[in-house]
């Protein structure tokens, strides 16, 4: 499985895009940005996008995406798949030819750019050549996170969470785990923020490893930008050496 990060923060700077996530080329985890990382060939290969939840910074990058589609003549399409409460947010909220146009329906109903499919909770589900479970987590709006594998090596990708428990229970067992991906928002100064937020801090994230698989590396993303230093700082202090902050433009291969 090849992962290439093309958003590895929480919010977007100079250089610093929001969460997106590449696999095989083909299928998105996440969206926050996309046209902003690869090039409209690239783009145009992408057959599927896996969303944890509707917030902005993970989804921003379907909308341009789902524009460089509809300009294409090579009748490329993207499915986006998800949890049924974030399907129906997207539908209602986003592509609802207010906020942005219902690219389900261009350049035609029956062949659009834009599908949708709804993924059952806790069901492991084929999507493209990779197996996909989604399993709630603790966040603000309906969120999942997702056991991810193409059938001999897999991750955990956390999606938006504070401290949570069913992902981590259903991935114990898994055969073949390489890695955890999980978001660090905040410093541990803005604990109390991270509280109400539901977002995670280093501190947080010490907890966490307790409840995880024993020696798989524990991959951060989702800092927000103007925290970076200061979280790096605090996780580098966690010990047992397994946890890393992701290099946005970074291809992994687990």
């Amino acid at each position: 499985m090849k992962i290439r990060v093309l958003g590895a923060f929480g919010s977007e700077g100079i250089g610093q895009r929001p969460s997106a996530f590449l696999v095989n080329d083909k299928i998105l985890i996440d969206g926050g940005s996309v046209s902003g990382a690869l090039t409209v060939p690239e783009q145009l290969a992408v057959e599927h996008a896996i969303v944890s939840h509707a917030h902005l910074d993970h989804i921003a990058g379907l909308a341009y995406l789902s524009e460089t589609l509809g300009f294409c003549e090579v009748g490329a399409a993207v499915t986006i798949a998800s949890i049924d409460p974030v399907i129906t947010t997207l539908r209602a909220g986003v592509f609802n030819n207010t906020l942005w146009p219902d690219f389900s329906k261009i350049p035609h109903p029956d062949v659009p750019v834009v599908k949708y499919r709804t993924l059952i909770e806790d069901v492991e589900q084929r999507v493209g050549d990779l197996w996909v479970t989604p399993v709630a987590v603790n966040h603000t709006v309906p969120t999942a996170g997702f056991i991810v594998h193409d059938g001999s090596t897999g991750v955990i990708y956390s999606g938006d969470t504070g401290p949570t428990q069913a992902l981590w229970r259903t991935a114990c067992g898994l055969r073949g785990l390489r890695a955890v991906i999980l978001e660090c928002a905040f410093p541990n100064r803005l604990g109390p923020l991270a509280q109400v937020a539901k977002h995670m801090t280093p501190a947080l994230i010490r907890r966490e490893i307790d409840k995880l698989p024993p020696n798989i590396p524990v991959w951060i993303f989702h800092v927000k930008p103007q925290f970076h230093e200061e979280v790096s700082e605090e996780l580098a202090r966690i010990e047992g050496g397994r946890v890393s902050i992701l290099e946005q433009d970074h291809t992994y291969s687990i």
